[in-house]
């Protein structure tokens, strides 16, 4: 069985993170969209509340599983038995981090990168922009699955 995994914060997801996870489907056995703990990031909602989302919006893909880590991704691949790691990349300087970390993570552990260009409707979409829109009153109904853009107008005014 192949295994790939898909890291991100997930904070929220957007239509942009679900057109890398369904493309990667299509290509492995089996999916991990891993939600990973970073405590020095400030999020909107709690890991639970990502985990939640995502398996509700993934649900059409039978071979994608929705899990958490705390550590090093490779660490993760390592425990999972998982050779790939997928990553969305939507401009030039998404690709100087990203290489950085592909190498890395290949001479820790040997897993590779495997790196997806955005599609073009979402190449500029990130979960921080889409979130400091909505705050602002923006429209972000066209950037989100419709019951992800709910509980995030929901979070907003719980906040304001």
């Amino acid at each position: 069985m192949t295994r790939a995994v898909t890291p991100g914060s997930y904070d929220p997801v957007t239509n942009g993170h679900l057109d890398i996870i369904e493309r990667a489907a299509h290509l492995f056995d089996e999916v991990v969209v891993a939600v990973l703990i970073n405590k020095t990031k400030k999020t909107l909602f709690s890991v639970e509340e990502r985990m939640e989302m995502l398996r509700e919006v993934t649900e059409p893909w039978p071979n994608v599983r929705v899990d958490s880590w705390h550590g090093l991704l490779v660490d993760y691949c390592r425990e999972n038995d998982i050779k790939a790691i997928v990553k969305g990349l939507r401009a030039v300087t998404d690709y100087d981090y990203e290489l950085q970390m592909a190498q890395m993570n290949h001479q820790l552990t040997g897993v590779d990168t495997l790196f997806m260009p955005a599609t073009p409707a979402y190449s500029f979409l990130a979960s921080s922009l889409v979130k400091e829109v909505a705050t602002y009153g923006g429209d972000v109904t066209t950037l989100l699955p419709a019951s992800i853009e709910q509980r995030l107008q929901q979070r907003l005014a719980e906040t304001r």
